[in-house]
Parts: C-alpha cells; sequence; structure tokens
C-alpha cells in the first residue's frame, strides 16, 4: 500500500471509531492529527513525544473524550475498549494506552507503517 492509500484507510477507521464512541453513549472532539517534523522534534527534546511520530505522515491522531454529561476524560483507562476497538479494525493500529513508559497517550490512536 502506499502512503496515501493507508491514510485513506487510517481516515476510514478514524470515522468508525468516531462513531463508536458515540454508540456507547460518548461524545468527542479531535485533537491534533498532523505535527510538522519540526514540531516532533520539539515535542520529543520536550519529553512529550517522539521524534518519528505517526501525526508527521497523518497516521495518528489525538481523541477528546466527553461522558454524556460533557465530563472531558483524561485518563488512559476511560479510552480502553476505545483503544481495543481501534486495534480491531486493522492490524497496522495501535492504540497509545498500550504504550510503554512516558510514552503511555490513551487519547492517541495510529496506524504504524
Amino acid at each position: 500500500m502506499t502512503l496515501s492509500e493507508h491514510q485513506q484507510q487510517f481516515a476510514i477507521d478514524v470515522a468508525c471509531l468516531i462513531m463508536a464512541i458515540d454508540d456507547a453513549g460518548f461524545s468527542c472532539t479531535l485533537g491534533e492529527v498532523y505535527r510538522t517534523p519540526e514540531q516532533a522534534e520539539w515535542n520529543a527534546l520536550k519529553g512529550k513525544g517522539i521524534k518519528d511520530s505517526q501525526h508527521c505522515k497523518r497516521l495518528a491522531i489525538d481523541i477528546n473524550l466527553f461522558t454524556s454529561d460533557g465530563t472531558y476524560l483524561t485518563g488512559s483507562e476511560s479510552y480502553k475498549q476505545f483503544g481495543e476497538i481501534w486495534k480491531s479494525y486493522n492490524p497496522l493500529n495501535r492504540w497509545g494506552g498500550n504504550f510503554t513508559g512516558k510514552l503511555i497517550d490513551g487519547n492517541h490512536f495510529e496506524r504504524k507503517v
């Protein structure tokens, strides 16, 4: 697959994930999708990400999750059911809640190619 084809399938998977979030009674807003290589490098220097971020390839998204009463959920555990759903869409999909160390990032969903 080309990068463009991966990006297209990633976008479809994101749409499906958003629908799954809605079907489960939650709501969401979209966070960062594209990140410049310069921003990724700066984030890595600050310990807030990695230099080789899938955001730079438009293959990652940060989703902000809310309960039905509007409470913003920030803990990775709140995203776990959606991380499992995300991974079920494609074997290349990874959920940030499964990352290790300082990089655990529950609201991060990506395709690793």
